[in-house]
C-alpha cells in the first residue's frame, strides 16, 4: 500500500472483500494478507481516513496468490494509479527556492478548518506565517500585509479572488477557489525566484490537480457554513483526460438571519468552479480553469440604527478563466503558456440605496514559461509576461443635511503591465551544490518606470543530512493602478523595491524529519503611504488632516529577524511541526521624519500543528497559534482606559493573539461509497482575541480619540459531513 504522494508505504489501512467477512489492516511496510478465501470474482476495498477510496476487480483461482501493489490518493490530490516519487517531503517541484515551504495532503485539509474549509487559512498555520484576525483568510508575511504577497493559481498572478468586501473598513474574506481542487500550497516567504513578478515580500504558490481519469465519482460536502458538491471523471474513451466540476453556497446567513436578528453583518456566497484536462498527443496538454464567484451583505434589519454613510448592502462579483498549454517538443525543451481573464465587479450602498462606493477590475494576461535542459545538471529557464489592466473605483461620503455627496476618491485607468526573465541553474558535485541565478525586466505603461531585478540563491549540503541555503534577491512592485490614476494619487509614484537576504540552515532527521533555522533581511523603499492621512498632535499641538490626504512614496523600512521549526511530514502516524518567529519590522516616513512600527509588526509568532492518524477511519489533529500583537494603527496613546491623541504612531498594541482547534475525522466505508464525518471545536480555551476595526474620531478640545476594537470568534464547535461515491 503505497501513497501517491511521495512513495511512502501507508500503515493502518482497512482492506475488506466486498460483501464478505474477509478483511485485513496493513502493517507498518504497508503489507497486508488475507488468507482462506474461496475461487471466484470479487472486489476490493481499500480505504483510511484522508484518503480516497479505492476499489479493484479480480477474480481468484483455485490455490492461486494474488499480488496487489495499491496507490492511496489524498483527498487533496489527484487520483492516480502511480507514484509521485520526491527527492523529500519537504522540497517544492522546483528546487530554485532558498525559503519555501510546502503544504499539501491531509496537513492542507486539516488545517483549512471545518467552519470554512479554506485553503488559504491552512496556510495561516504554516511556520513564519501571521494572522491574527478569524474572519479574515489573508495573512502577513514579516511585517508585510497581504497586498505585498503574491498570490499564484497555475502559473497567473491572482488579483483579489476572494468572497469580500470591497472598498470599505470592514475586515473579513474566504477564499473563492475550492480547496478540494488544490493539490499543493507552496509559500515561499523571501528572496523567491525571478520567475515570480509584481510582488515585494513573498509568494503564495498554488496548484490545482487534475480530476479522476480512472472512473466518476462525486462529493457532497455540508459544514456549519456552506454546503456543495464535486464530481469528477475522464474524459474520452482512451481516458486521455479528465474532467471536475463543483459548486458551494453558504447558508450562516441564514441561520444568523433567523437566530440573531439584531446580527450587525448578514454576509452570504456561492460559487461554481471545473477544470479539464487533456492530453492532446503524448508531447502537447491542455487545461482549463474556470472560476465565478458571488459575495453579499445584507443589513436591511438593522435599517433603523444605521447612519446615512453606513453599509447597508454590498455585492462583489470574481471571474477567472485560465487556459493552459504545454508542449515538450524535443525532449531537452518544455513550454508552457497561460491565457488568462479575470474581473472584480463591485457595488456598496447606503439605506437610501445611494452609492457609497463602487469599483471595477479587468486584466487579460498572456504568460509563457520555456524550460531548456543543457543536460540534467544545468537547466535554462525563460519567460514573457504581458498584461492589459482596466480599473474604475469611485467613493462617496454622504451629509445628513445636504443631498449632494462629497467624493473621497475616485480612479480611472487602463495600463500595460510587461515583464520577462531568465534564470540558469547548476548543480555540481553530484548535486551537492545547487546553485541558481536571474533577472527580471519589467516595464508598466502609466508611470513608465523600467527596471531590472536580480537573484541569486545556493543550496550547500555539508553533508549527508545537513544543508545551507543563501539566497539574495531584487524585487519590484507597481503601485495599483486605482492609487496611479486616483484624484489623490499621480501616474508619476514609483514602484515599491525590497532587497531581500536569506542565510539559513537545516538538519535532517532522517528522511521526513528536519530541524531548520533561518535569519532574514529586507530593507523597502518607495513604499506608498499617506502621511497626512492621520491626526496627530505636533509639539502639542493638534494636527488636522486634510481632507484629501495624498498617496506619495514616502515610506522607506526593514524587516529583519528569525524563525526556528522542527517538522516531521509523514503520511503514517504523526506529521506537523512547531515553529517559532521573531521579526522588527520598522518604517520611516520620509515626509514627517516619523519612525514607528509597521501595522503588522508582530514580534513573537508560534505556530504548532499535529496530526496523527489513531485507526485506520480515525484522524486528530490539533493546532496552535500565538501571536504577541499588531499595533493599533495611528497616533495613539491611552490613560485611564481611554485613548487619546499623540506624536508617535503605532505605539499601542493589541493584546497578544492564542488560539487552539482540535480536530476529529471518522469515516464509515461500504461497499460503494464512503462517510466522512468532521468534528471541529475552534478556540477550545475560549480565549478573547481582538482586532482593531475602526477609528472613530476625536475630541478637539481634550485630544479623547474613539476607537472601535472587535473580538474574534470565542468558543465555537462545528461540525461537517462528506459523502464520497
Amino acid at each position: 500500500m503505497l501513497d501517491a504522494r511521495g512513495g511512502e508505504s501507508l500503515s493502518n489501512v482497512a482492506v475488506q472483500l466486498v460483501g464478505s467477512q474477509y478483511r485485513g489492516i496493513t502493517g507498518s511496510d504497508g503489507r497486508f494478507r488475507i488468507t482462506g478465501i474461496p475461487a471466484g470474482d470479487y472486489v476490493i476495498n481499500v480505504s483510511t481516513v484522508g484518503y480516497h477510496l479505492v476499489k479493484k476487480a479480480f477474480h481468484l483461482d483455485t490455490g492461486e496468490i494474488k499480488d496487489f501493489e495499491v496507490i492511496l490518493s489524498p483527498e487533496t490530490f489527484r487520483q492516480t494509479e502511480s507514484v509521485e516519487v520526491k527527492e523529500s517531503p519537504f522540497e517544492p517541484a522546483r528546487q530554485d527556492s532558498p525559503s519555501a515551504l510546502v503544504l499539501g495532503g491531509n496537513d492542507a485539509k486539516n488545517l483549512a478548518s471545518v467552519l470554512a474549509d479554506d485553503p488559504l487559512r491552512a496556510v495561516q498555520g504554516l511556520p513564519g506565517v501571521s494572522s491574527n484576525n478569524d474572519f479574515d483568510a489573508r495573512f502577513s508575511l514579516r511585517g508585510a500585509d497581504f497586498s505585498r504577497i503574491g498570490l499564484y493559481l497555475d502559473n497567473v498572478l491572482l488579483h483579489s479572488p476572494f468572497h469580500m468586501l470591497e472598498g470599505q473598513q470592514v475586515s473579513g474574506s474566504a477564499t473563492a477557489f475550492n480547496a478540494d481542487m488544490v493539490e499543493e500550497l507552496e509559500l515561499h516567504e523571501g528572496a523567491f525566484p525571478v520567475r515570480y513578478a509584481d510582488r515585494s515580500a513573498g509568494i503564495l504558490d498554488v496548484h490545482t490537480r487534475d480530476g479522476n481519469r480512472s472512473n466518476n465519482t462525486f462529493r457532497i460536502a455540508a459544514s456549519a457554513s456552506n454546503a456543495g458538491f464535486m464530481a469528477e471523471g475522464p474524459l474520452g474513451r482512451k481516458k486521455r483526460g479528465s474532467w471536475m466540476a463543483g459548486a458551494r453556497k453558504s447558508y450562516l446567513q441564514y441561520i444568523f438571519e433567523r437566530t440573531f436578528p439584531d446580527t450587525a453583518y448578514i454576509f452570504g456566497f456561492a460559487d461554481a468552479q471545473g477544470r479539464l484536462a487533456y492530453d492532446v498527443t503524448p508531447k502537447n496538454a491542455l487545461t482549463l480553469y474556470v472560476l465565478e464567484s458571488f459575495s453579499s451583505l445584507d443589513r436591511h434589519q438593522n435599517t433603523s440604527s444605521l447612519g446615512v454613510n453606513s453599509l447597508i448592502n454590498a455585492a462583489y462579483h470574481y471571474t477567472l478563466g485560465n487556459l493552459g498549454w504545454r508542449t515538450s517538443p524535443t525532449q531537452k525543451l518544455m513550454i508552457q503558456n497561460h491565457a488568462a481573464w479575470m474581473r472584480e465587479k463591485y457595488d456598496n450602498r447606503n439605506k437610501q440605496e445611494l452609492p457609497l462606493g463602487s469599483g471595477y477590475y479587468g486584466e487579460w494576461v498572456w504568460n509563457t514559461d520555456a524550460t531548456w535542459m543543457w543536460n540534467k545538471e544545468t537547466p535554462l529557464d525563460a519567460g514573457w509576461t504581458f498584461r492589459r489592466i482596466r480599473s474604475s473605483a469611485d467613493y462617496k461620503q454622504y451629509q445628513t443635511n445636504s443631498p449632494a455627496p462629497r467624493l473621497l476618491d475616485q480612479s480611472d485607468g487602463t495600463a500595460v503591465r510587461e515583464g520577462g526573465y531568465a534564470q540558469q541553474s547548476w548543480m555540481p558535485l553530484a548535486g551537492m551544490i545547487h546553485l541558481t541565478a536571474g533577472v527580471r525586466w519589467d516595464h508598466h505603461s502609466t508611470d513608465t518606470v523600467t527596471a531590472v531585478s536580480p537573484e541569486v540563491s545556493a543550496a550547500i549540503a555539508l553533508s549527508e543530512g545537513t544543508r545551507i541555503n543563501l539566497g539574495f534577491g531584487q524585487y519590484v512592485q507597481y503601485p495599483e493602478l486605482s492609487i496611479l490614476t486616483s484624484i489623490l494619487g499621480s501616474r508619476g509614484l514609483l514602484p515599491t523595491r525590497s532587497n531581500q537576504w536569506i542565510g539559513a540552515i537545516e538538519q535532517r532527521l532522517g528522511a521526513r524529519t528536519r530541524v531548520r533555522a533561518e535569519y532574514y533581511d529586507r530593507v523597502d523603499r518607495d513604499l506608498i503611504f499617506q502621511p497626512l492621512y492621520d491626526p496627530r498632535l505636533v509639539s502639542g499641538k493638534l494636527f488636522v488632516p486634510p481632507q484629501n490626504p495624498l498617496y506619495l512614496n514616502s515610506l522607506r523600512g526593514y524587516s529583519r529577524g528569525f524563525q526556528f521549526f522542527v517538522q516531521r511530514s509523514s503520511a503514517n502516524k504523526f506529521t506537523g511541526w512547531a515553529s517559532y518567529a521573531f521579526g522588527r519590522t520598522g518604517m520611516r516616513d520620509g515626509v514627517t521624519g516619523n519612525r514607528f512600527p509597521s501595522d503588522f509588526d508582530q514580534r513573537h509568532t508560534l505556530n504548532l500543528y499535529g496530526g496523527y492518524r489513531l485507526k485506520p477511519s480515525v484522524n486528530l489533529s490539533v493546532r496552535m497559534s500565538y501571536g504577541s500583537g499588531f499595533p493599533i494603527p495611528g497616533y495613539l496613546t491611552m490613560s485611564g482606559g481611554l485613548y487619546y491623541l499623540t506624536s508617535i504612531r503605532n505605539q499601542l498594541r493589541i493584546e497578544a493573539y492564542e488560539r487552539t482547534d482540535v480536530r476529529v475525522n471518522k469515516s464509515w466505508t461500504k461497499d460503494k461509497w464512503k462517510l466522512t464525518l468532521f468534528g471541529e471545536v475552534v478556540n477550545i480555551t475560549n480565549r478573547t482575541n481582538y482586532i482593531f476595526d475602526s477609528f472613530d474620531g476625536y475630541n478637539s478640545k481634550t485630544y479623547q480619540a474613539f476607537v472601535t476594537l472587535d473580538t474574534t470568534f470565542p468558543v465555537l464547535p462545528s461540525v461537517g459531513i462528506v459523502f464520497e461515491r
